[in-house]
């Protein structure tokens, strides 16, 4: 067999030399794995059976929630029928890579599962979007807000834990300034901006902040002012991200879910009967905040994208 595998592709192109996260990279691992082991028209209960696990398992190793092992993936290749050298070694590798830990990993002890995978994929991103009808969104928040915020349900909680959260959360906010950030696109109810949180000299520096993060190139805010009445979010806060890796699968109904509310949210009117844009975060050199309307275009591109959607609080 070829190195492009029983399906014809060229799988994990460069993706050895890349900084892709271990989570992702189980993802693109187990992405592979089904469609080799589609391609040889085998069930998941006749994997499991050819490795002695259950189907379970094999489910599991397709969606990337388990590490994965050398003996199993010698052995679901050989069983896949993929017998070339440099695909199973370049498959080996990157199982090493996917094994290490990811820098969130000695916050687990706070995570939530899904949210230990979310981290992940949002530090893999390329385009992120979101809405916050609360709370400014997590990658936007300072410290004092990121910690007032998180006092709020763990009024109890240790010191210790309330300050591990609150760094974690910053610690997010790294692939704002990292030589290939993602695009941002944040959209707020004008509600966040009003709801003291912390209070307001707390207030006062989150403002700046985010007049601040708005300059940046690569990150768009938008408001969504009272005056235009009810909108498209009344759902709630969300995020979507999407990935370029190409073998990543995307999560049609989820996708579909998130996508109609959003397109909405970011065309939405300054006020009722006004153009279909919403106000944005703009900052002049020399000048304080202005909000200026702030056209939406939509660009196609010929990647295949992944998109993962999830209300929450960031």
């Amino acid at each position: 067999m070829s190195t492009t595998g029983p399906d014809g592709e060229q799988p994990f192109s460069g993706l050895e030399d890349s900084s892709v996260d271990a989570t992702v990279v189980r993802m693109l691992l187990g992405s592979q794995l089904r469609r080799f082991r589609e391609a040889a028209g085998l069930t998941p209960e006749q994997a499991g059976y050819e490795i002695r696990a259950s189907r379970s398992k094999i489910s599991r190793l397709e969606n990337g929630k388990v590490g994965l092992k050398s003996r199993d993936i010698t052995d679901l290749l050989a069983l896949y029928g993929v017998t070339d050298e440099d695909l199973q070694s370049r498959f080996l590798a990157l199982a090493k890579q996917s094994n290490a830990p990811d820098w969130w990993t000695k916050y687990s002890d706070t995570l939530a599962d899904w949210f230990e995978t979310y981290i992940g994929l949002e530090a893999a991103a390329a385009t992120i979007r979101s809405f916050e009808v609360q709370f400014v969104h997590g990658l936007f928040q300072t410290e004092d807000y990121a910690r007032a915020v998180t006092l709020l349900r763990r009024k109890t909680a240790p010191d210790e834990e309330i300050e591990r959260r609150v760094a974690l959360r910053l610690k997010r906010q790294d692939l704002l300034s990292r030589p290939s950030p993602p695009r941002i696109w944040s959209v707020m109810d004008e509600a966040v901006l009003h709801r003291l949180v912390g209070g307001p000299a707390v207030m006062r520096a989150q403002f700046q902040h985010l007049i601040e993060v708005a300059a940046l190139p690569h990150v768009t805010l938008q408001i969504i002012p009272f005056a235009s009445g009810t909108h498209a979010g009344e759902s709630g806060s969300f995020t979507v991200l999407r990935l370029d890796e190409r073998d990543l699968p995307s999560d049609r109904p989820r996708e579909r879910r998130f996508h109609r509310p959003w397109t909405t949210l970011k065309a939405w009117p300054t006020s009722p009967g006004g153009p279909r844009s919403t106000s944005a975060w703009r900052t002049r050199p020399g000048s304080t905040t202005t909000c200026s309307a702030a056209r939406t275009t939509t660009r196609t591109t010929g990647r295949r994208s992944t998109r993962y959607s999830r209300s929450h609080r960031n």
